[in-house]
This record gives C-alpha cells, structure tokens and sequence, in this order.
C-alpha cells in the first residue's frame, strides 16, 4: 500500500471513530438505549463513571435501558474526540471529553467526563470494545 493510501485509510478510520463517537452523543441526549448498545461489541466490558463493571452487550443493554431513559431531562451533554491513538490498523484507544450542558446551552455545575474507549474494527465497522467512563472531580 502506498503512504497516499495508508493516509486515506487512516483518515478514513478516524472519520469512522468519530462518526462513533457522535452516535453516543445521539444516542444519550436523545435518550435511545438501543442505538447506544449497538455500538458495542457482543464481549464488550464497560465501567461506568461510577465504578460499576458490565461484563457483555446483554449486561450492558439492561443497564442502559434503566438508566438512560430520563437521564438527560434536566440537561444534554457533548462528546468531543481529543486524541486517538491506534494500537494497530484494527484497534485503537480513544480519548473523549464529556460535557454536561442546561438545555438553555449553558454549561451545567457538575463535574465533566473523560471517558476512554477501545474500539475493534470489525467486518469494516468500528466498534467498542472495553470503555471506562471517568468523572473528572478538581483538585
């Protein structure tokens, strides 16, 4: 392969990332559990921001369909890519910015997210694979 079409590819896979990561910010501000869960693999692990450790989709599914619906009544919040750094072709570690927001647009008093997610990519689509949510606190 060519560098003009390593670039492209790799252009490409991180269009590809971020059109991910856009679907979790979809998926949560309009509070729609089934197309967030789509974007796990079937083996995928996720811990919350919380701590709380889910082991599959099906674990992750049951979860996001009791805690999302009514989640985002008060607010909305923004995903924001910062950095992607590919482990190989196929596999790479994402670092988000998350931010909560009052659905004036004013940004709200709480503490931001800096969530982490390894994503697989899979018969050509990008996929999460092990994601840790992260409450960012001062100090």
């Amino acid at each position: 392969m060519q560098s003009t079409d390593v670039t492209a590819a790799r252009t490409a896979d991180l269009e590809a990332i971020r059109a991910v990561v856009a679907t979790v910010e979809h998926s949560q501000r309009n509070e729609l559990p089934d197309e967030f869960v789509s974007l796990f693999r079937e083996d995928a692990l996720w811990t919350t921001a919380h701590g709380r450790r889910l082991y599959d989709r099906a674990e992750i599914s049951e979860f996001t369909h009791r805690v999302l619906p009514g989640a985002m009544g008060d607010g909305t919040v923004t995903y924001e890519v910062e950095h992607v750094l590919f482990i190989r072709p196929d596999v790479a570690a994402v670092k988000a910015r998350a931010r909560y927001w009052t659905k004036d647009g004013r940004e709200q008093v709480g503490n931001p997210g800096s969530p982490l997610y390894v994503m697989a990519k899979e018969d050509g689509r990008w996929l999460m694979v092990a994601c840790q949510n992260t409450e960012v606190i001062d100090g």
